[in-house]
């Protein structure tokens, strides 16, 4: 039996570094929240909101984001 083809998401990879200095490289965030006059800047507030999702289960606090970059191919 074939398979429905499924939509293909594309995501773009991040590199966050944090305010007390860690680092977590490759964040996926949806490359269509992306582009426009807006550019990278709605990857900060999707990497806050996985931040938060994460922090909820796990009980311990989000980090600031210091900065974002995206990861080197």
């Amino acid at each position: 039996m074939a398979r429905k083809p499924t939509a293909r998401s594309e995501f773009v990879m991040f590199d966050v570094v944090y305010e007390d200095g860690s680092q977590r490289s490759n964040r996926k965030v949806d490359a269509s929240l992306l582009g426009g006059l807006d550019g990278d800047d709605p990857a900060r507030t999707a990497i806050m909101d996985q931040d938060r999702a994460i922090s909820e289960k796990s009980g311990i606090p989000p980090l600031a984001i210091k900065s974002i970059k995206r990861s080197a191919k």
